[in-house]
């Protein structure tokens, strides 16, 4: 559900740079730093580029973009 919310300039100006350089829309980095932000305020014993990890993980199975993993 769309829903209308004010952000500061400088906030959207550092999402849109960023978003840029992670092939995301400005929407999409903002719900990202969003979801990384709860994260790490859940698990504040995990450093963030294992938050990072999870997260890609969960997007990549939403995706159906996982691949069974044999062993041996």
């Amino acid at each position: 559900m769309p829903i209308a919310v004010q952000l500061s300039e400088s906030l959207v100006r550092e999402a849109k740079s960023a978003s840029e350089g992670a092939s995301r829309t400005l929407s999409e980095q903002i719900e990202y730093w969003a979801r990384l932000g709860k994260a790490s305020d859940e698990n504040p014993d995990l450093p963030v580029p294992i938050l990072q990890d999870i997260l890609a993980s969960q997007a990549e199975k939403n995706l159906n973009k996982l691949s069974k993993f044999r062993f041996g």
